[in-house]
């Protein structure tokens, strides 16, 4: 398949009021150009119902029917997205026509990794044949539910393509991918191109979380607040004993898995320090179990703005961090990129998914096909 141009979409669970949206021209292997990318801000009302659709799935817990506003949510998500992507289309001088495909994740309400004798669940928010419509382009959606059916993590799904970077890179194993959201997830590459992935604990939630929490403030703007505290060394400790961390990957976390509370009774600045100094040093956990310790982490995601994490990451983790920038990539929009990729691979029918980055017993595709109406 020669190199097609592919949009990709994707909102954290952080809810930043962002749309994340990138164009790439790859085939699914490699990224042969990288188009334009913006952050389309959301509607002002659409935030409140998102926020409400995450409260409501915590409560939900994959029991009994879905919750009312699931389907409200979803439907103005598409909706905004959709629109985003049309306009990020005509502001390029681009057609849906010039486009093979969107690949849309959706937003994530809620994910429940396997349990020995337990499938695991995930639900991702997102009418993927309504957005084919309005937009007139083939959309890939719904990517995790076919690894989850399978036995699998569902999640990370970004390998194949922090993969494809590392390779563009000519990367040595000594060096990976640790991408900095809601959650933290490591990607890493052997000499042999073998792969491994998966979450290393919470990254900016909590953090998130606790600020808003006490401030009104969405984040820890430029580690601010953890740099005033001091870590709370007794507390932080019995956070790593969590089993979590020394359990063998692949291994996924919810947005939810680990909370704010976790800083409770502290003032919000110690509060801030010890919840960044968690985030770094469950990195350093997840960096032990690979078969080589990578001495260098290129970092991409929100957290990678965060000074106070970055610092408490060459501290805590014992590794060398360099922005995603430095290497030459665009670290607001990879996981956007991420996504449109994968859409190609859907496209070929290449895989998403392996036993070492979701835990699948077997390498597999994924994603769910809506073609565009033809006339």
């Amino acid at each position: 398949m020669d190199p097609v141009w592919a949009v990709g979409l994707m909102t954290g669970t952080v809810l930043d009021g962002n749309i994340d949206v990138a164009l790439v021209r790859t085939d699914g292997e490699t990224v042969q150009e990288f188009g334009p990318w913006i952050l389309a801000p959301y509607p002002p009302d659409i935030r409140p119902v998102l926020a409400q659709a995450l409260a409501d799935a915590a409560a939900w817990q994959f029991s009994g029917p879905d919750p009312a506003i699931f389907r409200q949510a979803e439907d103005a998500l598409t909706r905004a997205q959709s629109a985003a992507v049309t306009q990020f289309l005509a502001e390029c001088g681009l057609s849906p026509a010039d486009i093979a495909v969107i690949g849309f994740h959706g937003q994530t309400v809620l994910h429940r990794p396997p349990q020995p004798g337990r499938i695991g669940d995930t639900r991702q928010l997102g009418d993927g044949a309504l957005m084919a419509a309005m937009t007139g382009i083939d959309v890939v959606h719904d990517f995790r539910t076919a690894d989850v059916r399978a036995g699998g993590q569902g999640a990370p799904l970004s390998a194949s393509y922090h993969a494809a970077l590392l390779r563009s890179l000519g990367a040595p194993a000594s060096t990976a991918v640790l991408n900095l959201g809601g959650v933290a997830n490591l990607t890493w590459r052997g000499t042999d191109g073998s792969l491994a992935a998966f979450d290393t604990g919470p990254a900016n939630a909590p953090i998130n979380d606790w600020v808003e929490r006490a401030t009104g403030n969405g984040m820890d703007r430029e580690g601010a607040l953890a740099f005033a505290g001091q870590v709370d060394e007794a507390r932080l400790a019995r956070l790593l004993d969590h089993p979590f961390f020394t359990a063998a990957y692949p291994k996924s976390l919810d947005r939810f898995s680990f909370q704010a509370d976790m800083a409770e009774g502290l003032s919000l600045e110690d509060g801030a320090a010890t919840l960044t100094a968690f985030t770094a040093a469950a990195v350093g956990r997840g960096l032990d179990l690979l078969p080589q310790r990578p001495t260098r982490l290129i970092v991409c995601g929100g957290g990678r703005k965060n000074p106070a994490i970055l610092q408490a990451l060459r501290i805590r983790a014992g590794v060398e961090t360099i922005m995603a920038e430095e290497a030459g990539w665009r670290g607001d929009a990879i996981e956007a990129e991420c996504f449109a990729f994968l859409a190609v691979r859907t496209l070929r029918g290449l895989p998403i998914s392996f036993p070492n980055t979701t835990g699948v017993p077997t390498v597999m595709t994924g994603g769910t096909l809506s073609r565009r109406a033809v006339a």
